[in-house]
């Protein structure tokens, strides 16, 4: 199930589990490559090649791997996922909308200056 308010929900906590310096600096890697991951799957589900859809497959599998290892140095760890449904949706979410709005209105800068060097 997707939750209500997705958006607003994930943004109400979100800087405070993106506040370790590593995670925030693999985030700036895993969030664009989860982004080409699924317009490469797009164009490659679209055009019929399995060479697209695989390395688009392998992108979205190497930022979900990223983000977790970031996650788990984070003091506030992500609400536990309720099934696939409202995993796929929060992390589409959040590569999509939240990560970059994170970004956009400064609060990625505010954290990372904020966080202690070696943090976790």
């Amino acid at each position: 199930m997707i939750r209500p308010n997705l958006l607003a929900w994930q943004w109400s906590d979100y800087a405070a589990k993106h506040r370790d310096r590593v995670n925030l600096l693999l985030h700036l890697v895993a969030v664009p490559l989860f982004q080409a991951g699924t317009l490469i799957l797009v164009v490659g589900v679209s055009i019929r090649s399995a060479l697209g859809i695989g390395i688009a497959l392998a992108c979205l599998a190497a930022a979900v791997l990223i983000e977790g290892r970031g996650h788990a140095r984070e003091r506030e760890m992500p609400a536990p996922f309720d099934g696939p449904l409202d995993f796929a949706s929060r992390f589409v979410a959040e590569q999509w909308i939240t990560f970059p709005r994170f970004v956009l209105s400064g609060a990625w800068r505010r954290n990372f200056r904020a966080a202690v060097v070696g943090s976790a």
